[in-house]
């Protein structure tokens, strides 16, 4: 598995070398790939954290286990946006060492180029998103 920084490194670099449209087919592109939560959570949505800086009910449980943390996100299919941040920190941070995630740099939504094609209030989501991922595994760890 590649490191994280590298990892965010070839994803930023990604998104930078297109053009605003295309970006943002990029970031529905991840949308599309946020995997469902498993059975046992959608049983059980109480275990599940709102993220309030979203403005989309946004939902996520970070497990960990043998130093491996696992993300779990609920994102409506109709908010992509959010959807496709989810996706990312999915695909970033999943399957990742307790170590990785809590030193995960906090600008990682800033570091995708989509400021532009996005709004600050949709990025202040992503933010706490991480904030609280980040959170959960301490607690967790």
């Amino acid at each position: 598995m590649i490191s994280l920084e590298q990892q965010l490194a070839e994803l930023s670099s990604d998104f930078a070398s297109l053009t605003l449209p295309e970006r943002l087919d990029l970031l529905l592109e991840f949308a599309d790939n946020l995997p469902d939560v498993p059975q046992r959570l959608v049983d059980h949505p109480d275990l599940l954290e709102r993220v309030v800086e979203c403005q989309s009910p946004v939902f996520l449980l970070v497990e960990v286990d043998g130093g491996v943390v696992f993300t779990h996100f609920t994102v409506p299919r109709e908010a992509p946006t959010t959807r496709g941040f989810a996706s990312i920190l999915h695909d970033l941070l999943n399957g990742r060492s307790v170590e990785e995630v809590i030193g995960a740099s906090d600008s990682i939504p800033d570091s995708l180029s989509l400021s532009a094609a996005v709004s600050p209030l949709r990025l202040r989501g992503m933010r706490g998103m991480l904030a609280r991922i980040k959170r959960q595994v301490e607690q967790k760890r």
